[in-house]
């Protein structure tokens, strides 16, 4: 189950937040490039100091231990957040 719902997301090429069992750590805004058997290819960025560090690793599809994804974002202080005409009211934050 896991191994299709991992599939959909590497379809779909959105960022992810994976944690890692074994390492017990997030890896954040990951994006999932490849699956092969139990093999899980990602890609992220980190930011140390001055430097932006783009990095691909593999991990093991039994080391994943949860997956989240960022479903929206809205802008803390006084921004005028701009909404479609037709968006029903009850959608409207």
């Amino acid at each position: 189950m896991l191994h299709r719902k991992i599939y959909q997301l590497c379809c779909d090429g959105q960022e992810v937040w994976i944690f890692l069992r074994d390492q017990q750590r997030w890896v954040e805004r990951a994006r999932i490039l490849d699956i092969e058997g139990d093999l899980i290819t990602l890609r992220y960025e980190t930011e140390e100091d001055d430097e932006i560090c783009s990095w691909q690793e593999m991990v093991r599809l039994e080391s994943i231990g949860a997956i989240t994804q960022r479903l929206a974002v809205v802008p803390r202080g006084d921004v005028e957040l701009t909404v479609a005409e037709d968006c029903p009211e009850t959608e409207i934050i």
